[in-house]
C-alpha cells in the first residue's frame, strides 16, 4: 500500500457564497468550474479544476477561515494575476523569505489564506 498523489484540496466557505467563490476562483484565478456529483449538490459549495487536481469549496455551517493552512497554487503570468488581485481589491502580501521562489499570499473572499507561486521563471 502507498499513497500515489493528491486528488483534491478542500477549503471551507460560508453558506450561500457560491457566487463570491466563482468570482474569485473562476474569474480572477482562472480556474474552471466543474460539476459536483449529483449526490453532493444539495450541500452547497463549488468545485474547480486546478491543473490535474481539483479545488473544492465546501460549505461549513460554523465557518472560520483558514488563516495558516492553505493551498499553494502554481501560477503562470504571476505579475498579471497580482495586478488583477490588487485591482479587484484583494490584499497581496509578497514574500521573499525563500530566495529561489517568487511567491505571495492573498486571501479569498472568505478569509482563507492562498499562496501563489510563480512558474514564470521555470516554464
Amino acid at each position: 500500500m502507498k499513497v500515489v498523489g493528491l486528488d483534491h484540496v478542500q477549503l471551507a466557505m460560508p453558506a450561500g457564497a457560491e457566487e463570491k467563490a466563482r468570482a474569485f476562483y473562476g474569474a480572477i484565478l482562472g480556474l474552471g468550474e466543474i460539476l459536483k456529483p449529483t449526490e453532493t449538490v444539495s450541500r452547497g459549495g463549488v468545485w474547480f479544476r486546478c491543473g490535474s487536481l481539483q479545488l473544492h469549496l465546501g460549505v461549513e455551517p460554523d465557518f472560520r477561515p483558514a488563516k495558516k493552512a492553505h493551498p499553494a497554487l502554481a501560477v503562470k503570468g504571476y505579475a498579471d494575476l497580482l495586478e488583477m488581485l490588487v485591482t479587484a481589491g484583494y490584499e497581496v502580501l509578497e514574500d521573499t523569505s525563500l530566495r529561489t521562489v517568487t511567491r505571495c499570499f492573498t486571501f479569498d473572499p472568505f478569509g482563507n489564506r492562498i499562496e501563489l507561486i510563480s512558474t514564470d521563471d521555470t516554464l
